[in-house]
């Protein structure tokens, strides 16, 4: 009897049926949704559908003998674990990305689908660029071709919406709505179409949960030069008491009317579209009702970016929180690993992460996890976005690294950190790189800079150490974080690629370098700073995270006296943070863990 096809060649055998029907020789699918968000509710887990991927990053392309998924550094690993290699080739996203792809690969003439609500402007030219160098045509779908072939797909989040206190957010939302409209009269537009579902949340002083561990509700605005905002949301999300929702200036309009209602008001009139975030069918609407886009970045992302001063502080106070919970599960590892070793019951991946999520339970603001925990130990953690399941969920042992990224939403803040721990001597691999991380993370730490530096100017600081023996990482050194929203926030990155927004007060960021050696360890360090004012003219850095980091797996004899300086220091202002917050077995894991260097001998090379 014959093998029964795979999960993989049916949906793809489906597709190619649709794509023939259709007159199409292929179809482009992103990972993004209609708001072009990094996070996707399970009814726009489209690509992961068609391919098994489940990272947040990803392409692919499907043509009637082809098909190819792009993927970034941070999941080279992960995407050959997750999807049938044997149907579909992988790409890197950068050096080798989907408009080359179409470009060199294609026949000539050919026509390649795509739905224009999934596909960003920035994106789209690329791709219609490509296809008329191949003579071919791109074709805008009024239905998405994978919608049509999944018949069991989550119907669309319908999460409650509720009001975002003005004790958090620092700033009304009808203030908000004139500094964003005065922004738009400056930008020559007559109105500002915004769909990314955390800026409307900050705009409008509102929170959802129509996605995992992000409080925001998908809808989307027009926002006019007067500050008025139409509001396209499913008001069955709304409670059915609005007095806390700020109605000023603010019209309820029907969730799926953006795209009519764009095309209606256009003509004549400039309308601000943000090239990299509105789908493209927002531009071509535009076009079609006989206005004209400004393709600029949303003034609602720049603002949102700089924290007030209230937004500031309830970072502060969730770090705090934060740094209990962390501190707590530290030290429960610290004695449970060599115990539960030596019981011949090992503490696993799955139960760790969990165990950090009962401590951070304990903060009386904690709200969710702010991302999906990355518990890796041993060659695990060479996937820098790896994901524990029941069937790779590994033990803790001493004998390679154990890797954490994991953070917190709470009212006052977004938290987000990452440490790498040791129960065991390391080799020297492991050692000579986890010094370098090290290293690249007290440069960023205590960097100072001019407020024209960019994030890829910084960047570089970080991965010096590292590069000295020959070594780098494939992803970026740092992102924005928003307030009680997105763990990853636009504009501001460290990274190699160009980044065109400089720092300013206010701005909160993470620091993170890591190094990861396929089949073998990853190792990442990652706090949390607000950009703070440094000596006259120059800005720096200052801590949120307040959580020990493990010196064992470092080469000590290889740290200079001011490296050595910033970690004492830094271990000082955990330890005054947390003293007195914690359990005993914690308070003594604390005493230990910030001992100055010099002193503490459980920190010299093993």
């Amino acid at each position: 009897m014959p093998n029964a096809p795979s999960r993989t060649e049916s949906v793809l055998r489906q597709l190619r049926e649709k794509l023939a029907a259709a007159g199409l020789y292929g179809l482009v699918v992103p990972r993004f949704d209609p708001y072009q968000g990094e996070v996707v509710a399970p009814h726009d887990e489209r690509l992961a559908f068609l391919t098994g991927f489940s990272g947040s990053a990803g392409i692919a392309a499907v043509t009637a003998d082809h098909a190819v998924l792009f993927v970034d550094g941070r999941y080279q690993v992960q995407v050959r674990s997750e999807v049938d290699t044997s149907r579909f080739e992988i790409a890197h996203f950068f050096d080798f990305p989907i408009e080359a792809w179409l470009e060199q690969k294609l026949p000539p003439g050919q026509r390649i689908g795509i739905n224009p609500m999934l596909v960003p402007s920035a994106l789209y030219g690329k791709l219609e660029t490509a296809m008329s160098r191949t003579g071919g045509e791109l074709v805008l779908l009024e239905t998405d071709l994978i919608d049509a072939i999944w018949p069991d797909q989550p119907p669309p989040p319908l999460s409650p919406i509720r009001a975002f206190p003005l004790r958090w957010a620092g700033e009304d939302s009808v203030s908000k709505r004139g500094r964003i409209g005065a922004a738009v009269e400056r930008s020559g537009a007559d109105f500002l179409v915004e769909t990314q579902p955390d800026n409307i949340a900050w705009l409008l002083n509102i929170r959802g949960g129509d996605i995992a561990h992000t409080p925001i509700a998908h809808s989307t605005a027009i926002v006019g030069r007067d500050g008025r905002v139409d509001w396209f949301v499913d008001e069955r999300k709304l409670p059915n008491d609005r007095s806390d929702i700020e109605a000023e200036g603010l019209v309820m309009q029907p969730a799926d009317g953006l795209i009519a209602a764009v095309r209606e008001r256009a003509a004549g009139k400039a309308v601000l579209v943000d090239p990299g975030f509105a789908p493209v069918a927002v531009r071509l609407a535009v076009e079609a009702g006989g206005g004209k886009p400004l393709l600029q970045f949303s003034p609602v992302t720049l603002a949102k970016a700089i924290k007030n001063a209230v937004e500031l502080a309830g970072f502060r106070q969730a770090h705090l929180q934060d740094g209990v919970a962390w501190t707590e599960f530290l030290a429960w590892l610290d004695a449970e690993v060599p115990a539960r070793l030596a019981s011949g019951n090992p503490i696993t991946e799955l139960e760790a992460q969990a165990q950090l999520l009962d401590f951070r339970r304990a903060g009386m603001d904690f709200v969710e996890d702010s991302f999906g925990a990355i518990s890796a130990s041993g060659s695990n953690a060479a996937m820098c976005h790896y994901s524990s399941k029941p069937e790779t969920n590994a033990p803790l042992t001493g004998e390679l690294p154990y890797l954490i990224d994991s953070g917190g939403q709470y009212w006052g803040g977004t938290t987000d950190a990452t440490r790498t721990m040791s129960f065991g001597p390391a080799n020297a691999a492991v050692r000579q790189t986890y010094t370098a991380v090290l290293k690249g993370f007290v440069a960023l730490m205590t960097a100072q800079f001019p407020p024209t530096a960019q994030g890829h100017h910084l960047d570089a600081l970080a991965r010096r150490p590292l590069w000295d023996i020959g070594l780098d990482y494939d992803h970026g050194t740092g992102h924005g974080v928003g307030h009680f929203l997105s763990v990853h926030e636009h504009p501001h990155r460290f990274g190699k690629a160009v980044n065109a927004f400089g720092f300013e007060p206010g701005v909160v960021m993470t620091i993170e370098p890591g190094y990861y050696r396929e089949g073998a360890f990853g190792l990442r360090v990652e706090n949390q700073v607000e950009v703070v004012a440094g000596a006259a003219g120059f800005l720096r850095f200052e801590t949120l995270t307040l959580v020990p980091i493990d010196l064992r797996l470092a080469d000590i004899s290889t740290l200079t006296a001011a490296e050595i300086a910033f970690l004492d220091d830094y271990h000082v202002r955990v330890r005054k943070a947390l003293t007195g917050r914690l359990s005993p077995r914690a308070a003594a894991f604390l005493e230990r863990s910030t001992a100055p260097i010099a002193t503490n001998p459980a920190k010299a090379i093993r």
